[in-house]
């Protein structure tokens, strides 16, 4: 293997001796090739891992993340680079800041986004706090996304590989912590990291990566909400947007806008889908997929990675969505067409080209007139 495929730019100049990197390790392959590039500069590379969690059957469930067994493979990992390891334990501040708050979304009929929580809270503001009492230049992750040293400072852009780009997830990420970060993954495609891995004899080559959330067993929601909030199970009447009473349900954690499957209300002469949650009446309402399209939506406790005024954007609301164009006007993003399953609770992150420009949290949606939905 070639010199070529190890090169990857940490952004403190040419040369590296005398440097110090904290690299996050989450015992997966990513991070662990971002500590092993890391160690190669000359730098002194010292890798941290945070316990998030450690619960039941998570803990040895194949593609989680932060918990016993990914601790060991960073432990094993730092130990073949020899360089230093700590581990922090976060359980209680991930549970108050990321799993709570999930649940409360869950039961308000929101459709929250954890692992933007834990990057905005336990994992960079607790990390960065670390890394600069390590005394570190920067602070280096495992994340699918470009940092780019721009005319007013470090732009955030989203990852060379579409299919591994993770900026949706990093909107929040704040001017101050963009000038530390250091994301030397984010030109890569993800086989030539794990070439490196194997190349390295790294443990974690062939590990699988991280799917879901990673305190949700079997991505089964309900059920962890259920196991943190006894009461969220409220039935209450599933209701047509005519007004017609279809059936009952079991409680609003078990359904997400959009969500077609499940409804159990048949004999409908159309699908139904679920367009909006009211937790204040506990109802499900239903209707044809045209009633999910939404012209324009409030967006909350912003986070802007330049002079975002009132312009014309991309962007994205969900995270496997791609990117459609729309205008910023002061609160309210305005579509130029009409976007469907747009939710409260998720994220809308704009774009100007690859850069990211910032986002917000939606609030609340606009629903197109449906004269005829009924």
């Amino acid at each position: 293997m070639t010199d070529d495929i190890y090169h990857s730019d940490f952004q403190l100049g040419p040369d590296l001796k005398g440097k110090r990197i904290v690299v996050a390790m989450s015992g997966g392959v990513d991070s662990s090739v971002v500590a092993a590039l890391a160690a190669r500069t000359g730098a002194e590379t010292i890798g941290v891992t945070l316990q998030l969690y450690d619960h039941g059957s998570a803990v040895k469930r194949a593609g989680a993340c932060c918990a016993g067994q990914d601790i060991r493979d960073a432990r094993a990992v730092a130990d073949k680079l020899g360089i230093a390891h700590y581990v922090f334990d976060h359980e209680s501040r991930f549970r108050e800041s990321v799993i709570d708050h999930f649940a409360d979304e869950y039961m308000a009929g929101r459709t929250p986004i954890p692992c933007v929580r834990c990057n905005m809270g336990v994992k960079f503001t607790d990390l960065f706090r670390l890394a600069r009492e390590l005394g570190a230049d920067c602070l280096a992750t495992g994340h699918y996304v470009r940092r780019v040293e721009g005319p007013a400072g470090a732009e955030l852009h989203r990852a060379a590989d579409p299919a591994r780009d993770q900026s949706y997830f990093l909107f929040a990420t704040t001017q101050d912590q963009l000038e530390y970060l250091r994301f030397p993954l984010g030109g890569m495609p993800k086989p030539q990291v794990r070439a490196i891995a194997q190349e390295m004899g790294l443990i974690v080559a062939m590990k699988p990566d991280s799917q879901d959330i990673c305190f949700v067993p079997d991505g089964d929601y309900a059920s962890v909400v259920r196991k943190i909030r006894p009461d969220a199970e409220i039935g209450g009447d599933i209701v047509h947007l005519d007004g017609r009473v279809l059936g009952q349900h079991k409680g609003l954690i078990h359904y997400t806008v959009g969500q077609r499957k499940g409804l159990e209300v048949g004999g409908q002469p159309v699908p139904l889908y679920v367009i909006r949650l009211d937790a204040a009446t506990q109802r499900v309402i239903v209707g044809p997929r045209a009633a999910l399209a939404v012209p324009a939506a409030r967006i909350i406790d912003a986070n802007w990675l330049c002079d975002i005024g009132n312009r014309s954007v991309m962007a994205k609301v969900r995270s496997m969505s791609r990117p459609v164009p729309a205008r910023l006007d002061c609160e309210w993003l305005r579509f130029d067409t009409p976007e469907y399953g747009v939710a409260p609770g998720q994220a809308a992150v704009l774009y100007d080209g690859d850069r990211v420009l910032g986002g917000g949290w939606i609030e609340e949606t606009i629903a197109v007139e449906m004269a005829s939905a009924a």
